[in-house]
């Protein structure tokens, strides 16, 4: 019974756990009490779909660039290997608090004068012996006050953040993707719409000079129209350049060198469209999807258990080693019992006196766990204000469109009319083709505000924390 009293009172010490248990940040449910967005406009309060939310803009080009990327975009690979790095951690240290064992064996030669090895007079000979020797040790540190236990636990937090981290990854770089192409798509349309602005200022500048031949206009007509082209042809070369860039931004961003994806995607297409309704939840479920803030509540769940490992490297430490072994002069000694050799030894350490070292590094701890604090907290405000911030654009542009909309519906309605009276003969063909250029302006109008309302549907859908996948 005594020797169960020893035991007994390690094993309860080995109960002991110091240092703070986490339960979780204490500002998220202050922060997150609204029960929904103050701007959600003409959105649904349903839950969204985490992943693939680019598939509701129904464009096929954009599914594959966005599926290509999130398999060989490098930003993706680093975070996954970053990953794998704190999933080997956590296993190596989950092994660190099991006993380790060594297994060794030795051979030995040596060369000692004569005498020597019995004390008597050397007679300036050597003599030879042989030593054999095989056999093993272990060794094991109790977990007295729950050091090992924290060090676990940060590990895990460090995994969860790693994986948080990869997701916030996934979110940004299928933002990335699908903003570059709907601008992409934005400058292929405009460039169409601004050389056709081109070549109904350069008829409006024929017919001018003709006019001008015949007295019915003047140089200064004829230069007027003339500057409206030189307008039109410049205003194509920067769009052009950043047409270009856009296919190069693409590129990279599915893993490519630039200028690849030009053959793919030279062939004009109608710049994507938002779906009529979008879900965006509220913020309390925001807070849980967002990777950003799942990480730094992971970091801060590893501060927070950092505190108990420094704790714990202050107090006493108790570990065993033992060693058994078997051997002799001779190879045949390797299998005499006879020769078995055993050692067990306990070890107690305690830096006792350290002089203020360890109540630094308590204190660095604290530090750093009230830091990420802090950070959480203020990632729960950034995620907050993000989505209301695109909330609020969102819902402006799509009222932007509606104007613009009704702007080109009155072009080509001017248009329209403008023809019918020229073809009446009661409208000169310049007019015409003036009224033709105003509904080429208009319709570049609603091409430039849908690219806008779909890049803040983009932004949108990153400020909810969409697009990575489990």
């Amino acid at each position: 019974m005594r020797k169960l009293i020893p035991l007994v009172s390690l094993a309860a010490l080995a109960a002991c756990t110091v240092g703070p248990n986490y339960e979780g940040p204490k500002s998220a449910g202050a922060v997150a009490a609204p029960a929904a967005f103050a701007r959600a406009g003409q959105t649904s309060t349903a839950q969204p779909v985490v992943a693939d939310w680019w598939r509701g803009l129904n464009d096929a080009a954009l599914d594959a660039l966005v599926e290509r990327a999130l398999k060989d975009n490098p930003s993706i690979a680093v975070a996954e290997a970053r990953l794998r790095q704190a999933r080997s951690a956590l296993r190596l240290d989950k092994a660190n608090g099991l006993p380790n064992a060594n297994v060794q064996g030795t051979y030995l030669r040596a060369e000692l004068p004569n005498g020597g090895l019995t004390g008597g007079t050397a007679d300036g000979g050597t003599q030879g012996i042989d030593f054999y020797n095989v056999g093993f040790d272990a060794s094991w540190e109790i977990d007295l006050f729950g050091g090992q236990k924290r060090r676990v636990e940060a590990a895990r937090a460090g995994v969860g953040a790693a994986e948080a981290q990869v997701a916030d990854a996934q979110v940004s770089l299928t933002a990335e993707v699908a903003s570059a192409y709907v601008n992409l798509r934005d400058r292929q349309r405009r460039l169409e719409l601004g050389r056709a602005t081109a070549e109904t200022r350069r008829r409006i500048l024929a017919l001018t000079e003709q006019r001008f031949r015949a007295g019915t206009a003047s140089q200064l007509d004829v230069e007027r129209i003339r500057g409206l082209v030189v307008e039109s042809d410049a205003a194509i070369v920067p769009i052009d350049a950043e047409r270009d860039a856009y296919l190069n931004a693409l590129a990279v961003l599915v893993g490519e060198a630039p200028g690849t994806l030009d053959a793919e995607l030279s062939a004009p297409r109608p710049v994507p469209l938002p779906p009529a309704r979008v879900d965006v939840g509220d913020p309390a479920q925001l807070l849980e999807r967002r990777p950003d803030v799942r990480a730094a509540e992971r970091v801060l769940a590893q501060r927070t258990a950092q505190i108990g490992l420094t704790k714990a490297a202050a107090m006493p430490r108790i570990s065993f080693l033992g060693l058994i072994g078997i051997g002799g002069t001779k190879p045949g000694d390797l299998f005499d019992l006879g020769n078995l050799a055993g050692i067990a030894v306990p070890r107690l350490q305690w830096n006792a006196l350290d002089f203020g070292r360890n109540g630094a590094r308590l204190g660095q701890a604290e530090g750093q766990r009230d830091e990420a604090a802090a950070q959480y907290r203020g990632a729960v405000l950034t995620a907050l204000r993000d989505a209301e911030d695109a909330l609020s654009r969102y819902a402006a542009r799509r009222a932007s469109v509606a104007a613009a909309a009704r702007s080109k519906a009155t072009a080509d309605r001017a248009a329209a009319l403008m023809q019918q009276r020229y073809r009446a003969g009661v409208a000169t063909l310049i007019d015409t083709l003036d009224a033709e250029r105003q509904r080429t302006a208009a319709e570049q109008s609603v091409v430039q505000a849908t690219a806008v309302m779909t890049a803040d549907y983009v932004a949108l859908q990153k400020a909810l924390g969409l697009g990575w996948r489990t």
